[in-house]
């Protein structure tokens, strides 16, 4: 499984420290690794599947300079492949508890259908359902029927002529009246219950079989956890159930351990070579809910991969992350607009808007340290540049907030776009949720994604094949031009510099040039514009 390098690489330095997996930019040996594997995958148009490969480079035996290749999950429907190292554990080995013990369960959901479309079963239920239409029908109509007759009482006793035998009359009337809906109520329940009797011993058996199907998969995961024994640079072995027991988690994600990144690393450990440097890429069809593009390296899944990685690369010399290097001074900050209420930064790329986990510095934060109650009303990437909108007291910071949520507030953002866009004008309707095994990332899902909206503009077309665009946000979900830019269901080309959905460069190249919005003091309408060229 170890692969020496087709071509000359005598000319580059091996990696003074190993790879920082969430963050990096791939060394020029991982990125001859990675054209030697493509150079092999485009030699199997079969396995067309969109799918994340990986490479680690590795100083094997005396020394020799080589590297490992893996793909992530399942690939043309096996888990072992020639040029390729091994699964941590097979759990497709025909002979294997896993295959055995999900044949059974897969046996038991044929069972469960078969119950759930069981003939007699539907119609006794409904049977049930038209008796208790039935029932709500007759039981309305009575109800309609004893207000009317309250109601013709009540005219007759504001009558002056009314007399006692008649009061008396009326009142023997309404209780008459009301036991007569109680003893329709009773009969209704009564024939509504015997037919849930009839029904209740098969749902009783079907609620039992599918909980058996629950605790027998939940059994069978954790068992395949455990199998996955995980070595570091160490010596150190840890499970899965270990190393996710101290996460807000505890119990490892579906797919957890069989990833590129961890069958690379168990492999060199298991033959003694030591790891210098490691990369993934998306290789064949674009994924339709995460953004991935053909040949683009991207960093390792934080929720699912990141507490595994943080166990294997003990005992490596990794890379600080880049991402905790970042402090830029105050005066760094071009104030655009200021007065006792709010100021409007023009924010460079690379600088966080409000304070966050790392200990960077913030747009906030350093207008804090001028103006103690300063607040940041709305937020900008890190790595994207323009106006920002911060408030001086809470009164407008609250006032503010609410036109955002009102969508009152207009944006104007310029991006440089890598690809042609066709049509001048449009809009994209994406609905986005959260990566949730690879936050900050986003995924489009079309079925439980909150609505996302953005029209835009097309500015220039240029002659290297990029597009400057403009673009109006109508909703505000995180990362949303990002995604709405690269996904194949937008525009389908990824803003340029755009690491987590294109391709890094020196920045990113996406800038909130113009902010309109209501003085929250004066009334006043107002509009900021900061000018940039891409």
């Amino acid at each position: 499984m170890l692969h020496r390098f087709h071509t000359d690489i005598s000319g580059i330095a091996l990696p003074a420290r190993f790879t920082y997996p969430f963050c990096y930019t791939p060394h020029p040996l991982c990125i001859r690794a990675a054209e030697e594997v493509q150079q092999y995958l485009a030699g199997h148009p079969e396995w067309s599947e969109g799918k994340m490969f990986g490479v680690l480079v590795v100083q094997a035996d005396a020394g020799e300079t080589g590297y490992l290749a893996a793909f992530s999950g399942i690939l043309a429907g096996k888990n072992r492949l020639p040029f390729f190292v091994p699964p941590v554990y097979d759990l497709l080995q025909p002979g294997g508890f896993f295959k055995q013990e999900e044949a059974e369960i897969s046996a038991l959901n044929a069972r469960i259908a078969q119950m759930e479309q069981d003939p007699e079963y539907l119609q006794q239920q409904a049977s049930l359902r038209q008796c208790e239409a039935e029932a709500s029908a007759a039981l309305g109509t009575a109800r309609q029927a004893l207000k009317e007759a309250k109601a013709r009482r009540e005219e007759r006793r504001r009558s002056p002529a009314l007399t006692p035998e008649e009061a008396e009359a009326l009142i023997r009337e309404s209780q008459y009246q009301k036991a007569e809906y109680k003893r329709m109520e009773r009969r209704w329940k009564e024939r509504t219950d015997a037919l849930h009797r009839v029904t209740e011993a098969h749902e009783a058996r079907l609620q039992a079989m599918k909980h058996e199907r629950k605790t027998r998969s939940a059994d069978l995961q954790l068992r395949l956890f455990r199998q996955f024994r995980l070595l570091n640079s160490r010596g150190e072995v840890k499970d899965l159930c270990e190393i996710f027991a101290d996460t807000v988690q505890r119990i490892p994600p579906a797919g957890a351990g069989e990833c590129a990144a961890p069958k690379l690393l168990q492999y060199a450990y298991l033959h003694g070579w030591k790891p210098l440097a490691m990369a993934e890429f998306w290789w064949g069809a674009p994924s339709q809910t995460e953004v991935r593009r053909q040949g683009c390296y991207y960093p390792s899944c934080t929720g699912k991969c990141g507490p595994i990685l943080r166990h294997m690369l003990q005992g490596l010399d990794v890379e600080d992350n880049p991402l905790g290097q970042g402090n830029r001074p105050d005066t760094d900050l071009e104030i655009i607009y200021e007065d006792e209420t709010l100021l409007v930064v023009n924010k460079p790329s690379g600088l966080l808007s409000v304070p966050g986990k790392e200990a960077a510095a913030s747009v906030q934060a350093l207008m804090q340290a001028r103006h103690p109650q300063a607040l940041a009303v709305h937020r900008l990437d890190m790595d994207t540049s323009g106006l920002l909108l911060i408030t001086k007291t809470k009164e407008a910071y609250r006032c503010l907030q609410r036109e955002f949520e009102q969508r009152l507030v207009r944006k104007r953002y310029i991006a440089l776009l890598d690809g042609l866009v066709p049509n001048d004008r449009g809009s994209i309707s994406l609905p986005l949720r959260p990566d949730l095994h690879d936050r900050p990332r986003q995924v489009a899902d079309l079925a439980h994604g909150k609505p996302a909206i953005t029209d835009y503009e097309v500015l220039e077309r240029r002659r290297n094949g990029r597009t400057l665009i403009a673009f109006y946000p109508q909703t505000g979900r995180t990362h949303q031009l990002r995604v709405h830019a690269a996904h194949p269901l937008g525009l389908h080309c990824p803003i340029v510099g755009d690491a987590l959905y294109g391709t890094p460069a020196q920045r990113l190249c996406l800038h909130a040039e113009r902010l309109e919005f209501t003085h929250p003091a004066t009334g006043e309408r107002m509009a900021f514009q900061a000018k940039i060229r891409f």
